[in-house]
């Protein structure tokens, strides 16, 4: 006879916690996107509240930028 593995049961839990972080994702991309239609882009820095693009600045002058 055989006996089902460990492996099986830690396949399952592996898929139903990626499957449980997926539906965690849409929910707030979800969130964001509604957010962002309403005009209320997400005010964390490097977002550009107007598109919702990550914006990359570059340094205000050469005295900025640290070499090392």
């Amino acid at each position: 006879m055989t006996r089902p593995t460990d492996g099986d049961g830690a396949k399952a839990a592996r898929a139903e916690r990626l499957a449980a972080q997926l539906r965690e994702n849409l929910k707030r991309r979800k969130a964001q996107a509604r957010s962002r239609r309403a005009g209320n882009a997400d005010p964390r820095s490097g977002l550009d509240e107007q598109s919702g693009d990550t914006v990359a600045k570059p340094p205000e002058s050469a005295d900025d930028v640290t070499s090392t």
